[in-house]
């Protein structure tokens, strides 16, 4: 994992693919300050399994 001073890279997860059932997982990597973030990062992403917008949360 890269680090450049405080930012560090994340995974997000979708959350309603997740309470679905469906196969599958949509995630996405991202980056965030670890300095002026210190909770997990929430962020409505496109799902392409589900085919629409959904929440996406930080994973550990």
């Amino acid at each position: 994992m890269a680090r450049k001073g405080n930012r560090i890279q994340v995974i997000l997860e979708c959350t309603e693919h997740k309470n679905s059932g469906l196969s599958g997982t949509s995630r996405y990597i991202t980056t965030k300050n670890r300095k002026n973030t210190t909770e997990r990062i929430e962020l409505k992403k496109y799902n392409p399994i589900m085919r629409r917008v959904t929440v996406h949360k930080e994973i550990k």
